[in-house]
């Protein structure tokens, strides 16, 4: 079934609408998808290696747009929801002090969320909520996940054959190691918390 769920993915990497299609799962996984769009960044440069400079800037644009998105859902729905049941619980002090620490830090925050396989739409809601600069958000955004995927392009531009060779000969421990890595980043953002 991995086999064929990996062929799947392949074809549909070298399909004439997949930049679109990576373009949506950028966007939505920044806001409120789980799973990363490396899971057709990486088949459609492995699909299309010429191309892999235009595969990473359309993922990074769409993931920097649905970033905004989800920082709206912060924005406009904390104050509409949150906020009041913050503060019929008693927890409008706290929340002021993790504010004003995660606005000093927000840079850094956004930075290194951006770069991990920790939730992105995690960091990009709560930068909403607390207000963070928006320009601030924007940038680290910007360098955070255009390192990322501009580094993966460029590792599967250079490396691209024996890498495909390596995924498909080891598909099974590559996936594992894939939802480990989703696994744990969940994992410790509710650890953090």
């Amino acid at each position: 079934m991995l086999r064929r769920l990996y062929d799947w993915t392949m074809g549909l990497a070298a399909h004439r609408h997949a930049l679109a299609l990576l373009a949506l799962v950028a966007f939505i996984e920044s806001s409120i998808f789980p799973i990363p769009p490396d899971v057709l960044l990486v088949p459609m440069v492995l699909a299309a290696r010429a191309r892999a400079w235009r595969i990473a800037l359309v993922c990074t644009v769409a993931s920097v747009l649905g970033g905004l998105a989800g920082y709206g859902i912060g924005y406009f729905v904390f104050e509409t929801v949150g906020r009041p049941l913050l503060e019929f619980y008693g927890g409008g002090d706290a929340f002021a002090s993790f504010r004003d620490t995660y606005n000093a830090w927000g840079l850094w925050i956004v930075f290194t969320a951006g770069l991990t396989p920790l939730p992105y739409k995690v960091f990009t809601i709560a930068s909403g909520v607390t207000h963070l600069d928006l320009t601030i958000f924007v940038l680290g955004s910007v360098l955070s996940r255009g390192l990322r995927f501009y580094a993966v392009a460029a590792l599967l531009w250079r490396f691209g054959t024996p890498l495909r060779a390596f995924v498909e000969n080891h598909l099974g421990k590559v996936t594992a190691a894939f939802a480990l890595l989703l696994v744990g980043g969940f994992a410790l953002i509710r650890l953090l918390r």
